[in-house]
């Protein structure tokens, strides 16, 4: 069966061509991850999500949070040879695939800092194409060299320690060969030009490869992809992801940001968020006294909340994409629905002494004005005072 190529999101750069990712696998490359970009790439619905190359320094990088929102989802995640290879050894333990070298350095501790990965390069215009040397690549060659008996122990360990030296953006082959010469010695010289000419092989792009490859296996041999563990990130992180993600109403992507500008300013913006706020506190209270709504309750709003919607079933999922929701964040929703009614039904027993239904409706009435309607009415309708009174 011929496989839709967004069910694999690649995350290249300077690490590999899209070309050559695409000819490993159908997949949809994407340049080299930014914060939200991971939150965004999911709305694509893939099955498998490979992040490679990711920016920093000048722009915030791709958060941890988002990976691990994307394997809440049941999205299969792997990283490996570059950004993608430091966040596959930080989130190993919660289920990211890590792939490579670079990444066996890092869960390893041979390598520690994101500074072992960067390199210069050009822009999207330019392919991405690396101007500089990323630092793993020069313990690459070293190893390499060290194994051809061009280079010693101690002339390898040189080679890594000028390249170190230099600062990223100007660590090329030609600064290092300028920064380790002092330390070798002619013959050693020698015998490192001559091996060079012969070429040397880039670890970030085979790291990257192999990646591609791994996550192509998965996507052809897995099972469906089923949802992972629940977290409950911080306010931040889901405020963050307002505003970062995207919504798709049809194939169409909206930026999530965008669509909240304009609910701000809707004329019921108040009332949805006090109606918001008071569900989501009585679900955190309910929470908090140690009571959880069933499946059979979930079940029952989640139906309930269709019901009132109208929405034909053929249509399900192209209605909770248009809403900025998947089934887990709908069951999520309907779980608080569910807290809420929980709260509601045995508010009496709830607090010492607590409201009762006759109370709540009777306080609700009088404050908007249907109490003196009610009683306006009857007194219209002649109705007479009961015997006590």
């Amino acid at each position: 069966m011929k496989r839709r190529a967004d069910e694999l999101v690649v995350f290249l750069g300077p690490s590999l061509p899209a070309a050559e990712a695409r000819r490993i696998s159908p997949c949809t490359v994407l340049p080299p991850a930014r914060q939200g970009d991971v939150w965004r790439a999911l709305s694509l619905k893939p099955r498998a999500l490979v992040l490679v190359d990711g920016v920093f320094e000048a722009q915030p990088s791709v958060w941890h949070h988002e990976l691990l929102a994307a394997l809440e989802a049941g999205v299969a995640v792997f990283g490996g040879g570059s950004m993608g290879a430091l966040r596959a050894a930080e989130l190993s333990a919660h289920g990211m695939v890590g792939v490579g070298r670079v990444f066996g350095w890092y869960r390893d501790g041979v390598v520690a800092d994101d500074s072992e990965v960067a390199l210069l390069h050009a822009d999207a215009e330019h392919g991405w194409r690396p101007l500089t040397v990323p630092l793993v690549n020069v313990r690459h060659a070293a190893e390499r060299a060290l194994k051809a008996r061009v280079l010693g122990r101690p002339g390898a360990r040189a080679l890594v320690d000028a390249a170190a030296g230099l600062f990223y953006q100007e660590r090329s082959w030609a600064r290092i060969r300028e920064a380790v010469a002092p330390s070798w010695s002619r013959a050693v010289l020698q015998a490192w030009d001559a091996w060079f000419a012969g070429g040397v092989e880039d670890l970030k792009r085979l790291d990257a490869m192999d990646c591609v490859r791994t996550a192509a296996e998965f996507v052809r041999h897995a099972a469906p992809p089923a949802p992972g563990a629940r977290r409950n990130p911080s306010s931040l992180v889901r405020r963050r992801r307002l505003v970062e993600d995207v919504t798709r109403v049809g194939p169409r992507p909206v930026d999530s940001g965008r669509v909240m500008e304009l609910l701000r300013g809707a004329p019921d913006a108040a009332a949805w968020a006090e109606a918001g706020l008071r569900r989501a506190l009585l679900a955190g209270w309910v929470r908090s006294l140690g009571l959880q709504a069933t499946d059979e309750e979930i079940a029952a709003e989640e139906a309930a909340w269709w019901q009132e919607r109208g929405v034909r079933a053929s249509r399900r999922q192209a209605f909770l994409a248009a809403n900025g929701l998947d089934g887990p964040a709908l069951r999520q929703l309907c779980e608080a629905r569910a807290l809420e009614r929980l709260a509601l039904t045995h508010a009496a027993r709830l607090l010492p002494d607590g409201p009762s239904w006759d109370e709540a409706l009777a306080s609700e009435a009088r404050l908007g004005g249907q109490w003196e309607q009610a009683a306006r009415a009857l007194a219209e309708a002649g109705d007479p005072p009961s015997e006590e009174e």
